[in-house]
């Protein structure tokens, strides 16, 4: 399976996703719909391959694109089903791979590799096991890295407003409340600051 991080957020819908082996191109017609005198199956499987060569992709990505290539369903599940069998599309390793990728890599905190999976259709259960990887002690380190490289770049800066922007980076990144403020906290105090975090009481 190819490396998630060479292209994690590329665009399903981008018209190059369509245009496969020799002969795919001429299956399509203005707008991406495959021609009803076209193999629909043929079509599917090349768009597939193509999709599949370029990224990692979970099985409703691919559902996603023959839809809008107009592949019917019966031959979508038909040819996503063999896809599976032959262990070429298979969420659980994506998932993993995503998260694995994505943690190390962004710095991202389980809630939002577990927002990230969903989006791409990976199913909940899926979604559990994959973000259930990363121990909360685990999250809490890659949490401390972050904030200290974020303190470390604002050094001058008032408290406050290093406080602010240090928080507002953790929320994006999908790290809990009560987590960001109990690390912050602890790194300003490792710092020497005498600024006055409270404590939210939201749990870590």
């Amino acid at each position: 399976m190819p490396d998630p991080r060479t292209a994690m957020d590329e665009d399903l819908t981008h018209p190059a996703a369509g245009v496969t082996e020799e002969g795919t191109e001429r299956a399509t017609v203005p707008g991406g719909a495959a021609r009803p005198d076209d193999d629909p199956e043929a079509t599917a499987r090349g768009i597939c391959l193509r999709l599949l060569t370029s990224a990692p992709r979970t099985r409703a990505q691919l559902e996603q694109a023959l839809r809008k290539r107009g592949i019917p369903e019966e031959v979508s599940a038909h040819v996503l089903g063999r896809f599976s069998e032959a262990g070429l599309i298979d969420d659980e390793a994506f998932a993993g791979a995503w998260v694995d990728s994505r943690h190390t890599g962004r710095g991202l905190g389980r809630r939002a590799l577990a927002a990230e999976l969903r989006r791409r259709g990976v199913a909940e259960e899926t979604v559990r096991d994959a973000v259930g990887d990363i121990s909360a002690e685990q999250e809490e380190a890659t949490a401390r890295r972050l904030v200290r490289r974020k303190l470390d770049a604002s050094r001058g800066a008032p408290d406050a407003t290093r406080v602010r922007r240090v928080m507002g980076m953790l929320a994006r990144k999908g790290y809990a409340a009560g987590l960001a403020y109990r690390v912050v906290r602890e790194e300003l105090e490792a710092e020497g600051s005498e600024f006055d975090l409270p404590d939210p009481d939201l749990g870590t």
